[in-house]
C-alpha cells in the first residue's frame, strides 16, 4: 500500500482507478488542461498511463514501478505523467490503443504511451517490468531512452509522431468505405458467416479460438439463431456447448453467481477473476435465448442467478450499477474465489468428500496450489456414475454451497469499482428487458424500469444532453455506443411494458445520433459527437469488442424504428451501413460480431407483430416467452395513429388480436399466440 506521505492531482478526481493512483509518488495528473499547458511550457514529453480498477496488471505495473520512489523521481523530473481511466475515457483509449497496435501490433492494459506536447504518440507499450525480463525493457530503461531521444533526436521523434498520426487518419477514413463488391445480402454470406464462425468453434470445449477465451456472445447468439431458421443441429451443439462449459467453468461464481471476464484456458476453468458489469448483461442475453430456443431449467437458473449477484453486489443504494469488482484481492490475484481443500473439509464436514469430488478439489490444488471451483463434468454426468438423482444431488451441493459462501463473505473481498457507466447499464436494462419477457419475471421487469429512471434522472446534464457516466468530477457527454444502448433499451423497454413514450424518447434521442454524430460523405457514425473535443480526429468505431459496436447498434435501431415511424431514410441507412462494413463481416464475423446479426436479420426479413386490444397485455405476456430472434412488436390498448403499425387495427374490449405483418402487409388478425406460432415456423 502506499505512503499517504504522497498525494498528487488525482485526489480530486470521482474515477476509483484514479483514486488508486492519488497517493503514488509519481505527480499524476487527469487528462485536462492544466497537464498539457505544463508540457507545453516545460517542453516535456507526457506519458499517458491507461487502465481500469479492475485490471490485474495495472495493479501489477502500480506497485513495481509507479510506487517506487527512486522510479516516481525519474518520470517526476523528466515528464508530464497523465492517468487515464479507459473506461471513463473511452474516446481518449480507442484513439491511443490504435496507435499502439500500429507500432507494435499487440494492445492490453495498462497501455502506456509516449505523446509529444501536441498530442501525437511517438511511442508506447503495456507492461514493462521493474527490471529488465528476457528481452523486455524495464520501465526505468525506457524512461530513460525516451528522455534521450526527446533530447538528441527530437526532429526524429517528431517526424515518427506524425507520419503515425497521419497514418492513423487514414485507417479511420477507410473505416467509411464500402468494402462489398458483391451483394452482402445474398443468402450465401449468411451461411459463410456461420461457417467461418464453426472455423474457429472448439468443438471439445466450447467457445471459439484458443486460450485465452471470451464469451463472445453475438456469435453464439449468431448460431443459435442459424439453427432456427436453418434446422442444422451442428450451430445448436456449438451455442449450447459454449453456453454449457462457461457456466460449468470456473468462469462462473459457483457461490454467488456471475460471471469473471474470461478464462484464461480452453476449458474455462481458469478465469481472469474481474467480473464486469457488460460482460454478465451480455451473457443474460444469450442464456435467455437459448433458454427460450431449448426451455432448459439450467439456463433458467443461470440468468436468475446472475441477476440476483448483481443486485446483491454491483447495485448502488442511488439505483445505479457499479462497473466491476476487481480480480485481486489483498494484493493476490483470484484470493476471495479460491480454496484450500482443507478449509472445504473444515467448514462441509462428512459432505466434503463428495464435494470435492464433483467440484475438483485436490489437495494440491487445480490452480496455482489453490483450488478454483468449477464442474469437470456436468452435474448430470455426476449423478448418474454416483447412481443417484440429478435433483438430490444438486440439492445436496447448494446447501454445501451456502455453507461456503457464508465463510467467503467474511473475507476481505475485492475492490470494486464504483463508477456508474451510462452504456454499460443500458447494456444491463436490455437484458432485464429480455429475461423478463421470457421468463415472465415481474421483479426483472420492475427492476428494467426503475434502472432508465435512474439513468434519467443521473445522467444528463442541466441542458438534458446525455452523459457518459453519473456524478463524475469531469461530466462527458455521451459517446456513440451510450446512447445506441440506451436507443435499444427504450424499445426492448416498450415490448416489456408496451408503454409508447418509450419509442418516442427512442426516436428523439436517434434524431440527436443522427445530427451530431452522422460522418460526412458516410451512413457511418463518428464516436464522438460534434460538440466534444476530438483528440487527434475523431474516430469511427466499427469494430465490435468486448461490447458491440455503437455503429452495429445503431444500423439495428434504425432498421427497428424506421417500422415503427414509417422512416424509409433510416431502413436505407440501416443497409448502407451494412455494406459499408461489408465483406469484413463474412470473413472475420469474430470481429463483427453484432454486425453479422445484422446481415442475417436483412436476408431472413424481420416480421411486425401487433397486439391489440383491452387484453393486449395479456396476450402480449404468451407471446414473448416464445423463441422469436427477429421482431419489431408493438402492442396498444386503444387506437393511435400517430404510429403506422396501429393504424386500421382492430381494438376490442374483449378479445385481444395479433397481426402479423411484413412491410406493413398483415395476415388476418389472430386470437392467440399458438396461431401466431405457427404462422412463424420455418
Amino acid at each position: 500500500m502506499t505512503s499517504k506521505k504522497y498525494t498528487n492531482q488525482l485526489i480530486h478526481e470521482s474515477s476509483p482507478y484514479l483514486l488508486q493512483h492519488a497517493h503514488n509518488p509519481v505527480n499524476w495528473y487527469a487528462w485536462g488542461n492544466e497537464a498539457w499547458e505544463k508540457a507545453i511550457t516545460e517542453d516535456k514529453p507526457v506519458l499517458v498511463s491507461i487502465g481500469y480498477a479492475a485490471c490485474h496488471w495495472c495493479h501489477v505495473m502500480e506497485k513495481e514501478s509507479f510506487e517506487n520512489e527512486e522510479t516516481a523521481a525519474l518520470m517526476n523530473e523528466h515528464f508530464i505523467n497523465i492517468k487515464v481511466d479507459r473506461e471513463e475515457r473511452p474516446d481518449l483509449d480507442h484513439i491511443f490503443m490504435d496507435a499502439l497496435m500500429a507500432m507494435s501490433g499487440q494492445g492490453g492494459w495498462p497501455l502506456n504511451i509516449f505523446l509529444s506536447p501536441s498530442k501525437q504518440p511517438f511511442f508506447g507499450g503495456t507492461y514493462f517490468p521493474p527490471k529488465r525480463l528476457r528481452n523486455r525493457m524495464s520501465w526505468n530503461e525506457v524512461l530513460l531512452a525516451i528522455k534521450d531521444a526527446y533530447i538528441h533526436k527530437r526532429d526524429e521523434i517528431e517526424e515518427q509522431a506524425e507520419n503515425l498520426t497521419q497514418h492513423l487518419k487514414k485507417i479511420n477514413q477507410l473505416s467509411t468505405s464500402s468494402t462489398s463488391q458483391d451483394n452482402i445480402f445474398q443468402l450465401s454470406n449468411q451461411d459463410e458467416i456461420a461457417k467461418e464462425i464453426m472455423k474457429q468453434a472448439d468443438t471439445a470445449q466450447g467457445g471459439f479460438g484458443l486460450a485465452p477465451k471470451f464469451p463472445q456472445t453475438s456469435s453464439i447468439i449468431y448460431l443459435l439463431r442459424q439453427f432456427y431458421f436453418k434446422k442444422d443441429k451442428a450451430y445448436l451443439k456449438q451455442a449450447l456447448l459454449s453456453l454449457d462449459k462457461m457456466m460449468q467453468g470456473g468462469i462462473y461464481d459457483h457461490l454467488a453467481g456471475g460471471f469473471s471476464r474470461y478464462s484464461t484456458d480452453e476449458k474455462w476453468q481458469a478465469p481472469h477473476f474481474e467480473k464486469m458489469l457488460y460482460d454478465n448483461a451480455l451473457l443474460v442475453m444469450a442464456f435467455t435465448e437459448a433458454y427460450q430456443l431449448t426451455k432448459l431449467k439450467c439456463y433458467e437458473k443461470i440468468i436468475t442467478q446472475t441477476c440476483e449477484f448483481l443486485e446483491k453486489e454491483m447495485l448502488a443504494e442511488n439505483g445505479g450499477f457499479y462497473s466491476s469488482l476487481d480480480a485481486d484481492s489483498e494484493g493476490i490475484e483470484g484470493k476471495f474465489y479460491t480454496w484450500q481443500k482443507k478449509e472445504i473439509v473444515d467448514i462441509l464436514d462428512k459432505d466434503a468428500s463428495l464435494f470435492c469430488k464433483v467440484y475438483d478439489i485436490s489437495e494440491n490444488g487445480n490452480w496455482d496450489h489453490a483450488n478454483i471451483l468449477w464442474l469437470p463434468e456436468p452435474i448430470e454426468s455426476i449423478a448418474n456414475s454416483l447412481k443417484i438423482t440429478t435433483d438430490v444431488l444438486s440439492k445436496k451441493m447448494d446447501t454445501c454451497k451456502e455453507k461456503l459462501l457464508q465463510v467467503r463473505n467474511k473475507k476481505m473481498r475485492p475492490a470494486t469499482d464504483t463508477k456508474i457507466l451510462t452504456g454499460w447499464n443500458a447494456l444491463l436494462i436490455s437484458a432485464y428487458c429480455k429475461a423478463a419477457m421470457a421468463l415472465q419475471n415481474e421483479a426483472m421487469k420492475q427492476r428494467a424500469i426503475a434502472s432508465m429512471n435512474f439513468l434519467e434522472n443521473n445522467c444528463k446534464n442541466p441542458r438534458g444532453v446525455w452523459l457518459h457516466a453519473a456524478f463524475s468530477t469531469h461530466p462527458q457527454e455521451a459517446f456513440l455506443d451510450d446512447l445506441a444502448y440506451i436507443i435499444q433499451a427504450y424499445i426492448l423497454l416498450q415490448e416489456l411494458t408496451g408503454a409508447s413514450l418509450y419509442l418516442d424518447k427512442a426516436k428523439t434521442l436517434t434524431e440527436y445520433v443522427m445530427m451530431n454524430f452522422s460522418v460526412e460523405d458516410s451512413p457511418l457514425f463518428y464516436y464522438i459527437s460534434q460538440m466534444q473535443q476530438p483528440v487527434l480526429f475523431r474516430k469511427i468505431d466499427v469494430y465490435d469488442g468486448a461490447v458491440p459496436s455503437g455503429n452495429a447498434v445503431m444500423a439495428e435501431n434504425l432498421a427497428y424504428l424506421s417500422k415503427i415511424y414509417d422512416r424509409q431514410e433510416w431502413a436505407d441507412r440501416n443497409i448502407q451501413m451494412i455494406e459499408t462494413i461489408g465483406k469484413n463481416i463474412v470473413l472475420h464475423p469474430l470481429s463483427f460480431g453484432y454486425w453479422a446479426l445484422q446481415v442475417q436479420a436483412v436476408i431472413e426479413g424481420v416480421p411486425e407483430i401487433v397486439i391489440t386490444g383491452t387484453h393486449a397485455n395479456n396476450l402480449k405476456s404468451e407471446v414473448v416467452q416464445h423463441y422469436m430472434p427477429l421482431r419489431i412488436m408493438q402492442s396498444g390498448l386503444s387506437p393511435n395513429d400517430d404510429f403506422p403499425l396501429l393504424k386500421e387495427k382492430i381494438f376490442d374490449k374483449r378479445n385481444a388480436m395479433i397481426y402479423l405483418c411484413r412491410n406493413y402487409s398483415c395476415e388476418k388478425p389472430l386470437k392467440s399466440a399458438e396461431q401466431l406460432f405457427l404462422l412463424l415456423k420455418y
